[in-house]
């Protein structure tokens, strides 16, 4: 077998190459080509060379014992393990790993029948036990990254639930504080429309504690869609950011919105969506510029618009901002999670979110949202 082997490497390489295109979807890779087959018909030459020339422990290091070894992996062992985390990366399932080096032995023993070679018993158990040893290596090493994958995005998606939730409790608490700031300077009635922000604000807190207590409890929280008064909408919004204004030292300019204009979908919601724009618009926006509130009716649409004056965007950043866990400005004091939250939260409502950067002087944030009937 080993002086067959040697004689048809090619032949045989194009006989795996053929079975595996007639797959589904399939064609050999450059990877499958480099750590697959063609370097296991190399190891197996050389094992059953060693094996005729009297050299049991070589043939045992490049091929492995019968039954594999715990302790030392064997050069299939290791070229394997790297061909099977391979074809996990493009995307193969295990039957692939399991297949290819099936291919060889079909390939072999068809060709070894057209041909008339014989091959000893002896050298039939050293193909087998090289496959063996091939296999078992692939697979355990295909499943160890596919665990360690599975594993990962869990944890991805664990993390960007938490850093959802500590990123709406920020938005609603720095709101609530800045309020009730005002409110302890004594100028302002609890009654007034302070100390009804500083209520919406903790019953806002006790909405999401109580959908967090929900999604642990696997409780699905369904959200009703309503239609809502978009002056009302935006009245609201604007008068919890009217403290970041104060804080960070900028004016905010809120343009009169048609009083008939209406919008649905959960108000809740998409009012922390608007306040997260408006709140990463107070954020960037230079010091001594203006942010500004807009909404009006474009046809049988809703367009809600924030402006700053941030100076512009960098390259690239209109395609890639709106992703969990980016920031793009200087400063990082978040977690990167308002935008990509903020427009989760109007598509769910069958509305988009977009940006468009003013070269050299700021950006403009839309909400795009479907105008219904306001009865």
């Amino acid at each position: 077998m080993h002086q067959f082997l040697l004689d048809n490497r090619a032949d045989l390489i194009e006989r795996c190459k053929a079975k595996v295109a007639k797959r589904p979807s399939r064609a050999a890779t450059p990877e499958q080509l480099t750590n697959g087959i063609p370097i296991f018909i190399d190891q197996l030459t050389r094992t059953l060379d060693a094996e005729e020339n009297g050299l049991d422990a070589e043939s045992v290091r490049i091929s492995g014992a019968s039954g594999g070894d715990a302790l030392m992996m064997s050069e299939i062992g290791a070229s394997a393990a790297v061909h099977g985390g391979e074809l996990l990366q493009l995307g193969f399932t295990v039957d692939a790993v399991v297949h290819d080096y099936g291919d060889l032995c079909q390939a072999i023993t068809d060709l070894a029948v057209e041909s008339e070679t014989p091959f000893t018993v002896g050298e039939f158990r050293t193909l087998n036990r090289c496959l063996d040893n091939a296999i078992a290596d692939a697979v355990l090493e295909f499943g160890a990254q596919r665990d360690a994958l599975v594993a990962h995005a869990r944890t991805a998606a664990e993390n960007e639930r938490l850093g959802v939730l500590v990123h709406e409790l920020r938005n609603v608490l720095q709101t609530a504080t800045l309020a009730f700031q005002a409110l302890e300077l004594g100028l302002l009635p609890v009654a007034g429309a302070t100390g009804a922000l500083v209520r919406r604000c903790l019953t806002s807190l006790a909405t999401m504690l109580g959908e967090s207590m929900s999604q642990v409890r696997g409780v699905a929280n369904a959200s009703g869609g309503e239609v809502f008064s978009v002056a009302e909408f935006v009245a609201d919004a604007a008068r919890a950011a009217g403290f970041d204004a104060t804080a960070c030292g900028c004016s905010f300019a809120v343009s009169p919105v048609d009083p008939f204009l209406g919008m649905s979908g959960d108000r809740e919601r998409l009012l922390a969506a608007l306040a997260n724009l408006l709140q990463n618009a107070f954020k960037f926006t230079h010091s001594g510029t203006q942010v500004g509130l807009n909404a009006h009716a474009d046809g049988t649409r809703i367009l809600i618009e924030v402006s700053d004056h941030c100076g512009g965007l960098p390259s690239g950043a209109t395609e890639t901002m709106f992703r969990p866990f980016t920031q793009t400005g200087e400063d990082r004091s978040g977690l990167g999670l308002g935008l990509s939250i903020a427009r989760r939260a109007v598509e769910a409502d069958g509305g988009s979110l977009s940006v468009r950067d003013v070269p050299g002087t700021g950006c403009v944030f839309t909400i795009d949202m479907p105008q219904p009937a306001l009865h």
